[in-house]
């Protein structure tokens, strides 16, 4: 894509568990055979989010290392910073890989640019097959109403969005957490401070992406546990 392109405590109940199986049973039985799970991993680069970014950075190796046992993973780094600079990587399988990626990109001063996000998504789950992606940041300024529409048409597609949100703005939590629901996916709260928080949601989405909706249940990892309880109920 150049230039186009808490969380509630505790564990999840067993409705919580059926509506979550029903929902992503589907994404290991859809992956091609012998082909790696796809995974984006959508970041906002503007200038506040310099710290999340290298944080994002230095946790990213979790995701293929969790993902390693459960058939691999590839991940495409997608991300927004400035006036009009919204990006894409092609797909890496390795973690190395994608720290050089991201050690090249600072953040930069801007608006944000989700509905060209999710565009990109909507393309990539159309053309490539990708069923989840991961998006972090901490600020909405566009038209709400614009990007539950595009949030949406991910839903119809069968994409999977994670909503990580920093920070506690209740407007943007909103919109945030309608996303997520649209798509039958996950808005999560983290604290940048804490990277054991961003750490196990990362490894659980990656979990999920790569394995399904088994290996995030038998995972038992407090991250899976948060990305169930979170799950939207009656979206199937």
């Amino acid at each position: 894509m150049a230039d186009d392109p808490n969380l509630p405590a505790g564990s999840a109940s067993q409705g919580e568990i059926n509506d979550f199986l029903a929902k992503v049973r589907a994404v290991g039985a859809t992956r091609p055979a012998g082909r790696p799970a796809r995974l984006a991993f959508a970041l906002d680069a503007t200038a506040s989010r310099q710290p999340t970014w290298d944080l994002a950075c230095a946790l990213q190796a979790e995701m293929f290392d969790v993902a390693a046992s459960l058939g691999g993973l590839e991940v495409q780094l997608v991300y927004y910073r400035g006036l009009r600079e919204c990006r894409a990587s092609g797909y890496v399988t390795e973690a190395q890989k994608l720290a050089a990626l991201m050690g090249r990109i600072s953040c930069e001063g801007g608006r944000t640019q989700i509905g060209r996000v999710l565009g990109h998504l909507e393309r990539q789950a159309s053309e490539a097959g990708l069923p989840a992606a991961v998006f972090v940041g901490d600020a909405l300024e566009e038209d709400a109403g614009t990007l539950l529409e595009a949030a949406g048409r991910l839903g119809v597609r069968g994409l999977k969005l994670f909503v990580f949100q920093e920070g506690h703005d209740k407007s943007v939590e909103r919109v945030f957490r309608e996303m997520a629901a649209l798509t039958g996916g996950a808005w999560c709260r983290f604290d940048a401070g804490a990277a054991d928080e961003l750490r196990a949601l990362l490894r659980a989405v990656a979990t999920y992406a790569a394995g399904g909706s088994a290996a995030l249940l038998a995972s038992g990892d407090a991250g899976a546990r948060r990305l169930l309880a979170a799950m939207p109920s009656g979206k199937a």
